[in-house]
């Protein structure tokens, strides 16, 4: 451990006086999902405390959902979200960094790598000690600091060549992927190091498309916002549209009608549908077995086009909006709705079930890319993947807003952590989805669809969480004195998830890549933002 840094736990006892002090329940406010809560309300802590409540959080069984910097009265402050999700409680602690530097995280609380490489990109910091200080999105920071600036690798002022890991020994190859693809996919960087067919280690580099969403909604909201939040990740257009509004709502002490909730949720589950019954044909392309190929690629599509009669768009652009949703449905069209929703699921149904009955297919499903539910755990993974390895982590159970708070879906749970268990947690997923929708066209609520938002209350902060069909959403909004953003942070889920994909690939082929890594179905833009 490097010389100065503060214990990984405190020793003392729990019910002493020095425990209670840095104890997360006491250090850190605590708040719920889409709640709002005055900015000063946030304690503002020692640096010290700040860190040892976050380094001692996955021992209170709680996790990082967002680490990071925000410009406060010239100085950079330091914001941590930490996740409760067995109590249902946001903890929220804020510190300020004197100097060009902090004392890293990493090495005692593994899910803060990310989270620390990213603010020492955007603000110019150095975390001390950090074991692996490389670019997450090549940005050049938003605040010059002269000290911390000439601590940072030259690489992080522009995308340009980089060194990456290397293992050494005989017979040890290295084989680099990407960023440029020979399909129509987005951009990014795998660079593996092998012996043979087996891989030693992954090195994931992506960054290539960074777009400066966040940056760009300061002094927001404003017309654009809403357009920028769904194309955050264009595949999960109502899970990050509806986690902006979300947040938007509670700076603004707005309500939102049953009815509105209600169809907030079909069109959620509705994009979590689409995406998993594609997910599961390209898994099967991957290993070859053409039938559930070919017929769940046409069947995503009848999904997409049940969104498409929500709103007229198949991704759900323009449906939700500050206050509700932008169109309704009539009687005849909830049942028309149905109609097409049974008949997209029995083909479904015939078509995964193939994947279950074929014996070549789980022979290279099984045992594929398996995450032990430690590894999972200690890096934070976050929706299917996590699920997947035995973790109950759901936004949807454990931290309801919305139309969740009075109905929920039952959490989808498999415990082998392979590519097999990550496709039959979606498998189980579009039969509880199909259920929950086809339960809720039945029996609409009545009322408003869109109700007035008004203007963002001023100097308030809220954390918002939805549980998009990759997984957990969580957008972070502060106001400023007039109302307007002060700050914005997006966190993916496929920001917590892509460090998993690497870990998952060690040992295996070189050739279960592509299997792995639909596995995960990640996202380049929602983590490059």
């Amino acid at each position: 451990m490097t010389s100065g840094k503060p214990p990984l736990v405190s020793d003392a006892d729990p019910k002493s006086e020095s425990a209670r002090v840095v104890g997360t329940d006491v250090a850190f406010a605590q708040l719920r999902n889409a709640q709002s809560m005055a900015t000063d309300s946030i304690p503002s802590l020692a640096f010290s405390e700040f860190r040892l409540a976050i380094v001692n959080a996955p021992r209170q069984h709680r996790r990082i959902a967002a680490l990071f910097g925000a410009s406060v009265a010239n100085q950079v402050k330091l914001y941590c979200v930490l996740a409760g999700d067995s109590e249902g409680l946001l903890y929220v602690g804020s510190a300020v960094v004197d100097g060009g530097s902090f004392a890293s995280m990493t090495d005692d609380c593994l899910q803060a790598n990310l989270f620390e490489r990213e603010i020492a990109e955007e603000w110019g910091i150095v975390p001390e000690g950090h074991p692996w200080l490389k670019p997450v999105r090549f940005v050049r920071a938003r605040r010059a600091n002269a000290e911390g600036q000439r601590k940072l690798p030259e690489s992080q002022s522009g995308i340009r060549a980089m060194e990456f890991y290397r293992v050494e020994g005989e017979e040890v190859h290295e084989v680099a992927v990407g960023p440029v693809h020979a399909g129509v996919i987005e951009p990014g960087h795998f660079r593996f190091q092998c012996h043979g067919e087996q891989v030693l280690h992954l090195e994931i580099s992506l960054g290539y498309q960074h777009r400066g969403v966040e940056r760009a909604l300061l002094t927001s909201p404003a017309r654009r916002a809403l357009p920028y939040m769904e194309t955050v990740a264009g595949d999960t257009t109502i899970g990050h549209a509806s986690a902006y509004c979300q947040a938007i709502e509670a700076l603004a002490a707005s309500r939102v009608s049953g009815r509105a909730y209600a169809l907030r949720a079909i069109a959620l589950e509705l994009e979590r549908l689409a995406n998993h019954v594609g997910g599961l044909g390209a898994l099967a392309n991957d290993v070859g077995y053409l039938p559930t190929a070919s017929f769940c690629g046409r069947l995503r599509g009848d999904f997409l086009n049940l969104t498409a009669a929500l709103c007229g768009s198949r991704f759900g652009r323009g449906f939700v909006r500050p206050g509700g949703v932008g169109f309704d449905v009539s009687t005849d069209e909830c049942k028309n709705l149905m109609d097409r929703l049974d008949a997209a699921q029995r083909d479904v149904k015939n078509a995964v079930n193939l994947l279950w009955e074929t014996p070549s297919v789980q022979a290279r499903f099984e045992g594929t890319g398996a995450l032990s539910q430690q590894s999972a755990e200690e890096l934070g993974l976050v929706g299917v993947a996590a699920r997947a390895c035995g973790l109950e982590r759901d936004v949807r159970h454990d931290f309801p807003s919305g139309f969740f708070r009075l109905t929920q879906i039952p959490m989808s749970v498999a415990q082998t952590g392979d590519v097999f268990a990550r496709a039959y947690v979606r498998w189980l997923e579009i039969q509880r989805s199909y259920a929950f929708i086809r339960e809720q066209l039945q029996r609409l609520p009545s009322g408003a669809i869109l109700s007035t938002c008004s203007r963002p209350q001023p100097n308030r902060f809220c954390v918002s969480l939805i549980e998009g069909w990759r997984g957990e959403i969580c957008h972070v909004a502060m106001t400023d004195s007039e109302g307007r953003f002060a700050s914005y942070k997006i966190v993916d889920p496929s920001f917590h998830n892509w460090t998993g994909l690497a870990i998952a690939l060690r040992n295996q082929q070189i050739s279960d890549f592509p299997l792995c890594n639909k596995s995960f179905d990640l996202s380049y833009c929602g983590h490059d933002l």
